[in-house]
């Protein structure tokens, strides 16, 4: 009786041990990497824009870095680290890495690279105009260079249906859309030190200012769908 006592005991104690460790475990598990979608300020061309150009970015989402809340608006600053144009054996290559962030009452230090996804810009009009992103992107675009459609400025509904009375008129303006997507015929290639490089084999890459462009850490999980070639290591 008192062996099966015993023995019920341990068996409790070692049950109650376990469950703690793993608690433990999961307290201590690392968190998530966040992304940072970011505004370029220079357009930026794979063999044009030579490498260990100063890059400058604005980020267009408050994100969450160590404790750390960098503000939107945050001004990301890093240098242009790999670029070249595409050749008839070798790809174009860009890679692109941001390592401060500044802002009114502060400061951090971040280390992310570009990772090909971006926020393709979409038109919107009179009363849908939103600030921020609100409309699937276009299917076409690759998200290098301009935006095919240039056709800008006042176009309202002709006809006698056009409200005259509104408050906002019907004028197409540009807007980021809420989803994202990736760069098309992009590969994406991590060394050994995280650094993430881009490679196109159809085209030099381009990078337009205003774009928003997707950063990331490069000890994360690169990013793929479906349109991505995938990611190698070298």
């Amino acid at each position: 009786m008192f062996s099966r006592i015993v023995l019920h005991t341990l068996v409790l104690s070692l049950s109650g041990s376990t469950l703690l460790f793993g608690q433990q475990q999961s307290a201590a598990a690392p968190a998530a990497k966040p992304d940072f979608p970011v505004t370029l300020e220079q357009n930026v061309t794979a063999g044009k824009t030579p490498a260990g150009t100063a890059i400058k970015a604005k980020l267009t989402i408050a994100t969450l870095v160590d404790g750390t809340v960098i503000p939107k608006n945050a001004i990301l600053t890093g240098e242009l680290l790999e670029s070249a144009a595409k050749s008839a054996t070798d790809p174009s290559r860009l890679a692109i890495r941001l390592d401060s962030a500044q802002w009114k009452k502060g400061s951090a230090a971040i280390k992310v690279y570009f990772t090909g996804w971006y926020y393709p810009t979409v038109e919107v009009e009179g009363q849908d105009l939103q600030y921020g992103p609100t409309q699937p992107g276009s299917r076409t675009w690759n998200g290098q260079g301009q935006y095919p459609d240039s056709s800008r400025g006042y176009k309202p509904f002709p006809g006698s249906d056009t409200n005259k009375d509104s408050p906002v008129p019907d004028t197409p303006a540009s807007a980021a859309s809420k989803n994202r997507a990736m760069m098309k015929d992009m590969e994406a290639q991590r060394a050994g030190d995280g650094t993430i490089t881009l490679l196109s084999k159809r085209s030099n890459i381009k990078l337009e200012k205003y774009t928003t462009y997707v950063f990331a850490a490069g000890d994360g999980p690169i990013m793929q769908n479906s349109a991505s070639p995938g990611v190698t290591r070298n």
